[in-house]
């Protein structure tokens, strides 16, 4: 009876170390998911409904401009298409630098919960925290570039290698958190939604296999309207990562100021 009331104790100890990064966290990533899906679609909306703004100060660029599209099904429409050109990029790229600052904030806060959950107090960072840190500064390169277009080859290969980088250094950050979430599972079992862990597991594999399997097509000049409908879907799979992990989490957590 006291050793049940003991690991009691222990875990209700346990829960209140990391209830304010969770719940942190938790907030966070529901943000990091609504605000990239919301800019995106308006985006796509502006350019299929430009006749809307006609006689306005936000008058779409010609560029810009698209027939009704469902890029995510037909592909006739890039995501850098819709959202490079005037007016679009007013709400492309603050909201894609508020979802970067989000990104550092969340891989911080997700890499002191992991600190605590492994009892090391050194100045060692996870490797998620680093790759995760370096995919939204990618991000913010990318949104800050996106629309400038000069014809250097130079600059438009520092365009791409930006794009991909946040690409390869997001799926690097996400598959990384995974495994580390997969080694600690049983120390926080009570904290966590088993069935979420497991959509989680398998968004990543595909994520990362389509990755691998989608390269050599990215890289061919065919294929236009299927690779235009990778890009949107892919992205939705990427922050869908976020959405997961808020509900990952359980929402039921002891609070911080119970004695």
């Amino acid at each position: 009876m006291d050793l049940r009331k003991e690991e009691h104790a222990k875990e209700t100890k346990e829960n209140k170390l990391y209830v304010e990064e969770i719940r942190k966290i938790r907030k966070i990533s529901i943000f990091i998911f609504i605000i990239p899906i919301v800019v995106l679609n308006l985006c796509l909306f502006i350019s299929i409904n430009y006749e809307l703004l006609e006689n306005t100060i936000f008058v779409v660029d010609q560029i810009g401009r698209s027939g009704f599209s469902i890029p995510y099904i037909d592909g006739s429409l890039s995501i850098s298409r819709s959202a490079r050109t005037y007016p679009a990029y007013l709400v492309f790229k603050p909201g894609m630098i508020l979802t970067s600052i989000l990104l550092i904030q969340y891989w911080r806060v997700n890499n002191i919960l992991f600190k605590k959950i492994n009892n090391t107090a050194d100045k060692k960072n996870n490797f998620f925290y680093l790759f995760g840190v370096g995919s939204a500064i990618f991000l913010i390169f990318h949104s800050i570039l996106l629309g400038i277009d000069l014809e250097i080859n130079a600059y438009k290969f520092v365009r791409r290698f930006i794009l991909l980088g946040f690409i390869i250094f997001e799926i690097i950050a996400q598959t990384l958190f995974v495994l580390n979430i997969m080694k600690v599972k049983n120390k926080i079992s009570h904290l966590i939604n088993s069935r979420i862990l497991k959509l989680k597991i398998i968004l990543v594999f595909v994520l990362v296999v389509v990755a691998f399997l989608a390269a050599p097509i990215l890289n061919s000049s065919e294929y236009v309207h299927f690779k235009h409908a990778l890009e949107w879907n892919y992205f939705l799979g990427v922050v869908t990562f976020y959405l997961l992990t808020f509900m990952f989490w359980k929402k039921n957590l002891p609070s911080v100021h119970t004695p």
